[in-house]
């Protein structure tokens, strides 16, 4: 009952990127091509891996995981930052704050033990391509996916029901563009320090134990390869690993700076530069890195393309040959 009689406050303002209306229409124009772009990337990948029955492998099936997160991340994201550059206001309300919040704590929650899973995926293959696939058959890949779903949305709903059960009764204005936990805290009316202490060890837990993981997969990887023989197989391994280390280290790079820095010591412009790269830039670039140089996605893409001329010249021929009856002459 405290709690409810303290919390006043029914709406939040962002600030937003920038106050200057021609730079808020520029943002909404670059930003809905962003998110545009990033849907029907992810959602490309997502097909070619359902369609194409050469794409039914672990590997694969994590990528078109991670694939339907990034989709549903920047859709709780940037459609209510969309909204906001239109209209050239920031308010939300109190309980969609709120939902944003844990919905985009929980997806980056889960993609975090997710790249872990994936780095996991590439020792296996790559180190031990004899076991394999015994050790990724079956029910296996599922398995670690809903792990790592399970285990993100646990995880993080730990840290948020902590911040939420805070009362806000005080100042409403927060110098972002999307609700975030960390300056949540800053407008909460009561001592935040065991909030922050909750907050810093569940972060501390996604990020270092998948990390842990993935570090200690790129290390055995890179012994494994450097002692093969085949300059062909060595280029193939590196070429395959390449991308998820990228996506790796700019996914990473950027929580790492948000949650685990403390917040005393980072200028808050940087912030919103830091949020813009693993909000807006990261998604977009998750499809492109992945497919760039990927062979299996390329034939993949190329068959279905195929596919559907194929299907479409069918049609065409059979609405020409006609019987001379239907034509009425």
């Amino acid at each position: 009952m405290g709690v409810e009689n303290l919390t006043s406050v029914t709406e939040f303002i962002l600030e937003g990127l920038s106050s200057h209306r021609k730079t808020q229409i520029l943002l909404f124009i670059a930003i809905l091509l962003v998110y545009s772009f990033t849907v029907l990337g992810n959602l490309m990948i997502i097909v070619l891996v359902q369609v194409d029955p050469h794409l039914h492998s672990p590997m694969y099936l994590f990528l078109s995981n991670l694939s339907s997160l990034e989709i549903c991340f920047v859709t709780c994201t940037l459609p209510q930052m969309l909204a906001h550059l239109l209209a050239g206001n920031g308010a939300i309300s109190f309980a969609r704050c709120a939902t944003q919040m844990y919905i985009a704590t929980c997806l980056g929650s889960v993609e975090c033990f997710l790249l872990g899973v994936m780095a996991y995926d590439r020792y296996l293959a790559i180190c031990h391509p004899l076991l394999y696939a015994l050790a990724m058959g079956s029910w296996r890949p599922l398995q670690l996916a809903l792990a790592s779903w399970t285990s993100g949305f646990f995880l993080a709903s730990i840290s948020m029901t902590s911040t939420l059960l805070l009362p806000f009764c005080g100042p409403n204005h927060i110098d972002h563009f999307f609700c975030e936990a960390p300056l949540m805290l800053k407008l909460a009316c009561a001592n935040t320090r065991v909030n922050k202490h909750i907050i810093s060890v569940v972060a501390s837990i996604i990020l270092v134990v998948p990390l842990s993981v993935i570090l200690a997969s790129y290390g055995l990887i890179l012994s494994s390869v450097l002692r093969m023989r085949s300059a062909a197989g060595r280029h193939k391994a590196f070429s395959t690993c390449a991308s998820h280390l990228l996506v790796v280290t700019m996914f990473y790079g950027t929580i790492t700076f948000m949650y685990m820095i403390p917040q005393s010591a980072v200028n808050h412009d940087n912030d919103k530069q830091v949020a813009v790269f693993y909000i807006v830039v990261t998604p977009l670039l998750n499809p492109i890195i992945y497919t760039l140089r990927n062979k299996d996605i390329h034939t993949a893409a190329a068959r279905l393309l195929r596919r559907v001329l194929n299907k479409k010249t069918q049609a065409m021929t059979s609405c020409r040959i006609r019987p001379r009856w239907l034509s009425g002459s």
